[in-house]
């Protein structure tokens, strides 16, 4: 009994300790469960081949005539055996119909592959949703304050809240992020998934920001930024980068995958050059330097030095204040002295241009990037908006274009197939065990076609939509 044992041990050993040797996120999360297990499992085979045997001895004694428990368990189980060799002995006279079964079922899971939800983790009933608002490029704090005011007067209304709060420039200067807080599950009757699209709902129709609603991650360690992040890159300028974004930025959101879908980048960005006549500058007795030092001091809002009061220190930065300095005709009321001591005005020597830019200018691997960034439609998961935009991607992009992920959908994309190599690894481990117990090639083939079609079993279930293929169901 000892070679059985053995095998067994090492079959399931090598099932869950190269798990525990895994990178990325995987294996973060799942190190202490693999070892575990494997550990336990070593454990168990020792206590079989040497404490299990002995108290066998001491506790199992012979005796006389079964009892009627005894006797009934017994007829029980011969009875199963029995029905189980009639069973078996029918199929063995249909060979081909059961393997034509086998053939099926394990030809079914690539196409359930196919058909079920890829996600890296189900979304989870936290009590929280997040939420972020971009105004324009030229948003001042005052107008992302009156704004988000108005967003959590909106959210105090709805079912469900306790309360929340607001970040105003954290993930840009013209972005507002905040989080809804909902009431413990006990002291509410609206689930976070219920509560998603009416709080999206009530903050779309804040008219001066646009808004989007997200869960918290499930899994930490997710980077920042909405849930859906796919980068498109390219050695091309940005203007062609923002065309081809556009077309397919117009293609995911006629697909109906999407809730909302932004663009990292738009060309929206006022710019302002200052133009200075420097013959003007010249006759009217004033150098460059005089020029640039009174827009400085005026506009600039540089950083001086500091002083004390009531023990507190303070920057001193100069500035005119805001009224004065509204639009470009405030330099006719800005005068600089000349050398024969006359006060002219800075709009007779300065002038403005205006024009547009990208509002950033990112990089992703060394080449230009935008990154199209949104929340999938509920009900849809992340693997199947990816499958969609790599599909249309391949239409759309011209040459000297590609796209990768970041965020999220980056972990989903480089660790979501993990498990499937070392599923395979492991196969081959028992597979060579399997092989040096029963001494043959043939028979260890025989006991593992039930693996592949069990896995079928359980991949039934997800494609009827009662799970999705994520991490934790693929360890199990």
């Amino acid at each position: 009994m000892a070679v059985p044992i053995i095998a067994m041990t090492t079959t399931l050993v090598a099932v869950y300790a190269p798990i525990g040797f895994m990178g990325g996120l995987v294996g973060s999360l799942f190190t202490e469960f693999a070892f575990t297990l494997a550990g336990a499992v070593v454990i168990s085979g020792i206590v079989a081949l040497t404490l299990s045997p002995m108290l066998s001895g001491m506790v199992l004694k012979p005796h006389g005539n079964p009892g009627k428990f005894e006797g009934l368990v017994e007829r029980s189980f011969n009875g199963l055996s029995n029905g189980y060799k009639r069973a078996l002995t029918s199929l063995m006279e249909t060979k081909s119909v059961v393997i034509f079964f086998a053939f099926v079922v394990l030809g079914s899971i690539y196409f359930m592959a196919m058909m079920s939800q890829n996600e890296l983790a189900p979304t989870e009933d936290q009590g929280i949703l997040f939420y972020q608002g971009l105004g324009p490029q030229t948003s001042t704090l005052d107008y992302l304050q009156e704004h988000g005011d108005e967003i959590q007067s909106r959210m105090s209304s709805l079912p469900g809240y306790e309360e929340d709060f607001m970040i105003i420039g954290f993930t840009g200067p013209n972005a507002v992020f905040g989080g809804f807080k909902m009431a413990p599950w006990s002291e509410r009757e609206i689930s976070q998934f219920e509560a998603q699209p009416q709080l999206d709902a009530e903050l779309s129709k804040v008219t001066g920001l646009q808004t989007a609603v997200f869960p918290r991650p499930s899994l930490p360690g997710s980077g920042g930024g909405l849930p859906f992040q796919f980068v498109i890159t390219t050695g091309n300028s940005y203007e062609q980068l923002n065309q081809v974004a556009d077309e397919l930025l117009g293609e995911a959101m006629g697909s109906g995958n999407f809730m909302f879908l932004q663009k990292s980048i738009n060309f929206d960005r006022p710019i302002t050059r200052i133009k200075v006549d420097r013959d003007r500058v010249a006759d009217l007795g004033l150098s460059m330097q005089d020029v640039g030092q009174a827009l400085s001091s005026m506009l600039g809002g540089g950083y001086i030095n500091r002083f004390n009061m009531e023990g507190r220190s303070y920057q001193v930065i100069p500035q005119v204040d805001q009224k004065f300095r509204l639009d470009s005709q405030a330099l006719n009321d800005y005068y600089i002295r000349s050398d024969t001591g006359t006060l002219v005005p800075l709009g007779s020597v300065v002038s403005f241009s205006n024009d547009v830019e990208p509002s950033s200018r990112t990089q992703f691997n060394q080449q230009n990037s935008l990154t199209l960034q949104g929340v999938v439609m509920p009900g849809v998961a992340a693997g199947t908006a990816m499958d969609y935009m790599e599909k249309t991607a391949e239409e759309v992009f011209p040459q000297g274009f590609s796209f990768d992920y970041t965020g999220q959908s980056r972990q989903l994309a480089t660790q979501g197939s993990a498990l499937v190599v070392t599923f395979f690894l492991s196969l081959l481990v028992i597979y060579l065990v399997l092989a040096a117990q029963f001494e043959s090639w043939r028979d260890p083939l025989i006991i593992l076609v039930s693996v592949p079609m069990s896995v079928a079993g359980a991949m039934s279930f997800i494609v009827l939509g009662f799970a999705s293929m994520n991490i934790y169901t693929q360890v199990g």
